[in-house]
């Protein structure tokens, strides 16, 4: 079969096409064709070398996130039968509950071979099953992206009607939010550096929208519009760069889900989460349960998941170049089958 590898983390050009030997089924493990990969900028840390969560060897398969068909069951299999279509878990040792402490250890495309490959072995219990009115392309932009927000969300203080969401940036962890915030009767407010996107976040759901450039200090805009006192959920995907912001945006209570690092900037004075009585929480994406829970949301209300655009298999290093612009609004997808 084709897959690509990881290669030596020598940045963009990092990933190469190789053939590899199928592997054999293990006690409860099926055999998937993959059908479609979407990416991450996790994607982009690692080949960077920059992620700091595991240290891949040259040869694994890179990217966590994909969706296809089971071709083959192995011994002990109960969950799944040939034809069915699913999805793989970020963490394939995270079934519900509480973050297990291997978590980090099985994520796909990290620490053990991730989807971007003609074929994927995969255990029964690391799969969900895609929703029925998705694509194969969409329910591959599910694992990190939309499970993630949906932990955001719901995995601390489940978000409530009416309840104020703050999502930061467009990218694929907030466009979720914000379809997510939509659907659950949450007003969201949307930020961006490009008026265009945010059109784009307001035909999604978005009912505020905020561009930084335009308020730099935005923090006081959402303050603003929110009649001074600031939003129960902080999609935060800045990092140290935006986190000072997030916190002085937030409720006394309100929660700021720590998700992504992309804005440089010093470390925040911990004496402002005091004040603001503010709940800082880092997400490692989710569970299987909370994947499945997710996907029941997405069913009920007819949610769609937003894709920039879709590559061929051949053009994967080309859509990693794509995704490290920032010119997305939602998904980059890599169509496997074609």
């Amino acid at each position: 079969m084709r897959a690509y590898e990881i290669g030596t983390l020598n940045g963009l050009g990092s990933w190469r096409l190789v053939e590899k030997s199928s592997k054999p089924l293990g006690l409860g493990q099926v055999r998937i064709r993959v059908h479609a990969v979407s990416l991450n900028y996790r994607d982009i840390l690692l080949v960077t070398g920059r992620y700091g969560f595991s240290n891949p060897t040259p040869d694994l398969v890179p990217v966590s996130d994909g969706a296809g068909e089971v071709i083959e069951v192995g011994e002990g299999v109960t969950r799944w039968q040939v034809g069915d279509r699913v999805v793989g878990i970020f963490s394939q040792s995270w079934l519900g509950g509480s973050q297990v402490r291997d978590a980090w250890d099985t994520t796909l495309g990290g620490a053990v071979d991730g989807m971007l490959a003609e074929e994927a072995v995969l255990h029964e219990n690391g799969l969900v099953r895609v929703p029925d009115s998705l694509s194969f392309d969409e329910a591959a932009t599910l694992p990190v992206a939309a499970v993630t927000a949906w932990n955001a969300l719901y995995g601390v203080k489940p978000l409530l009607p009416g309840q104020t969401v703050l999502a930061l940036g467009t990218g694929g962890v907030s466009v979720f939010a914000i379809q997510l915030a939509a659907a659950a009767g949450a007003r969201v407010i949307a930020t961006s550096s490009s008026d265009a996107k945010l059109t784009q976040t307001v035909a999604i759901g978005a009912t505020d929208t905020i561009n930084y450039r335009t308020h730099p200090d935005w923090e006081n805009e959402v303050l603003r519009l929110t009649g001074g006192d600031g939003v129960d959920h902080v999609i935060e995907v800045g990092g140290a760069g935006t986190m000072p912001k997030s916190v002085a945006s937030s409720r006394p209570g309100g929660v700021v889900s720590l998700i992504g690092l992309l804005a440089d900037g010093e470390a925040m004075n911990p004496l402002s989460i005091l004040a603001s009585g503010a709940i800082v929480r880092g997400i490692m994406v989710g569970s299987r349960e909370m994947f499945e829970q997710l996907n029941a949301c997405i069913e009920r209300n007819n949610i769609r998941p937003v894709i920039y655009r879709s590559y061929g298999f051949e053009e994967a290093p080309e859509a990693l170049v794509q995704l490290n612009k920032s010119q997305h609004v939602g998904k980059i997808v890599i169509n496997i089958t074609g």
